[in-house]
């Protein structure tokens, strides 16, 4: 298995800049690189300070230009929020620009607020999501390709910048929907769940629903790489732990308004801050977010892994208003003392551990 870093770009403190948040990301890149990270992913999300990042294409592209080893990926691209052609297109040509570190995760999308914005039916996306991962995989595979939809129809059309891994770039969806995960089992995608605030009990069951699909595709379940976005902090400072905790409830307490409409504006994009409905206690966030010092984040992790078997974990590490330097000395306490120790626990290198493979990442020469 491995290890990543997912950047959700959130801006919950005025008095830093959205400029700041975003050179802090880039910054923890660089640094996700030096600790040997195996990816850095950027989510996609519009016209709030939920996240800063409207492309993460674009942040992929200047991830890949200042690193030269750890893998790149969107986490996710709201496919209806899309032009098919142009985002397969531009696809291949950030997979070209990375050399080949280029990890595509996609998603239906939830935020009633974005999908407005942009005109976009959120009532539809579920049926325009599977027709654009149709487009996807033709438009990436095969020299030129065309589609007839119930949304959509693409004249013969050829993407003219080919991807470098073939057949294309690890496709991952994101998500709770069963229709994905046989989707996944069908297609050869990797599926990519969310713990969320909830423990790792939920993730299990998630794990058990992904394992259930494979079945009824006829796959065999043990094959299952499955991608993991948990809330991750360590630190032996209390008060920079509880800051952690506080700043995954805000994302949470975010999330929820504007996933049921519910959201209230402040000044311009920036979202008032409120309870949700049946919000847990901030003592129950602090014990299922895996927040502590190296040996309590170390026990905690090796638990979840012999529990739901995870082949990648992206990690969340900036939360809220997170500090970075405490962000930074989070990163480098989990790649430095925590992997050691799951490790040791496991007795086998890290990439031995739940050693599923991962589907089509495999290179195809530059002159091909």
């Amino acid at each position: 298995m491995d290890f990543g870093v997912f950047n959700l770009l959130q801006h919950r403190d005025r008095a830093t800049s959205p400029h700041q948040v975003i050179a802090e990301a880039l910054e923890h890149t660089r640094l996700a690189e030096e600790l040997g990270y195996s990816r850095v992913w950027f989510a996609e999300h519009h016209f709030s300070n939920y996240s800063l990042c409207p492309s993460p294409m674009i942040l992929c592209t200047q991830a890949a230009a200042m690193t030269k080893r750890i893998r790149v990926g969107s986490a996710v691209l709201i496919l209806p929020l899309h032009a098919p052609a142009r985002v397969i297109a531009e696809i291949a040509l950030v997979d070209a620009l990375s050399g080949g570190r280029l990890d595509v995760g996609v998603g239906s999308g939830y935020q009633h607020y974005e999908f407005e914005r942009l005109g976009a039916d959120i009532s539809r996306n579920k049926t325009i999501f599977n027709e654009m991962l149709d487009m996807m995989e033709l438009g990436l595979s095969q020299a030129s390709f065309s589609y007839q939809g119930e949304y959509f129809e693409q004249l013969q059309t050829a993407i003219n910048v080919r991807p470098v891994q073939a057949p294309h770039p690890p496709i991952w969806i994101a998500g709770a929907d069963p229709n994905s995960h046989r989707r996944c089992a069908r297609d050869g995608y990797i599926p990519f769940i969310s713990g969320g605030l909830d423990g790792p009990d939920r993730i299990k069951a998630m794990r058990d629903q992904v394992e259930q699909c494979y079945r009824d595709e006829g796959k065999d379940p043990g094959s299952v790489p499955l991608g993991v976005l948990r809330f991750v902090c360590v630190s032996d400072d209390r008060a920079v732990i509880e800051r952690y905790v506080d700043g995954a409830r805000f994302q949470k307490r975010i999330a929820m308004s504007l996933r049921h409409r519910k959201e209230t504006m402040v000044d311009d994009y920036m979202v008032d801050e409120v309870p949700f409905p049946n919000e847990p206690p901030i003592e129950d966030v602090a014990k299922n977010v895996v927040a502590g010092n190296a040996a309590e984040v170390a026990e905690r992790l090796c638990g979840e892994i012999e529990l739901y078997g995870p082949r990648h974990m992206s990690l969340y590490f900036a939360v809220g208003d997170m500090p970075s330097a405490a962000v930074m000395h989070s990163m480098e306490q989990f790649a430095t003392k925590v992997v050691p120790l799951i490790e040791g626990h496991f007795g086998k290198p890290l990439a031995e551990i739940c050693d599923v493979p991962m589907p089509n990442t495999a290179i195809q020469a530059a002159a091909e």
